[in-house]
């Protein structure tokens, strides 16, 4: 198997989706501060466990990724000071310039979950 699933990256994959939860909980409830907060962290933490903590430290700080990255932790900081709305636009495209790269292979491992990926492959 090209992709070993230790214990770490579960918890990774776990986090990442308590984050994902969490956040779209803030969204719903009339952009929450506290619940887009608690999401950011999950998504951050979960995302340094499931690719390590340096490859997590050279994605942002790359700097083909800089744009990226400044608009994310920019709306990070915008959420805690409370300006949720404008901030989770600034998140939003930073995730997309971040990880623009990354879809193939989320695609092959959402196939891989066994009732994810008989879903997608319907679609």
């Amino acid at each position: 198997m090209a992709y070993e699933m230790t214990e770490l990256k579960r918890v990774g994959i776990g986090l990442i989706g308590f984050g994902i939860f969490f956040t779209f909980l803030g969204v719903i409830l009339f952009f929450d501060r506290g619940l887009l907060a608690l999401g950011n962290i999950f998504w951050l933490t979960g995302v340094a466990l499931l690719i390590g903590w340096r490859s997590t430290w050279n994605l942002f700080s790359n700097r083909a990724n800089y744009k990226g990255s400044i608009s994310f932790l920019l709306g990070l900081f915008l959420i805690f000071v409370r300006w949720p709305i404008v901030g989770i636009i600034f998140e939003i495209y930073g995730c997309i310039v971040l990880f623009g790269g990354f879809w193939s292979s989320v695609k092959v491992f959402l196939y891989q979950i066994p009732v994810v990926g008989w879903i997608l492959r319907f679609f």
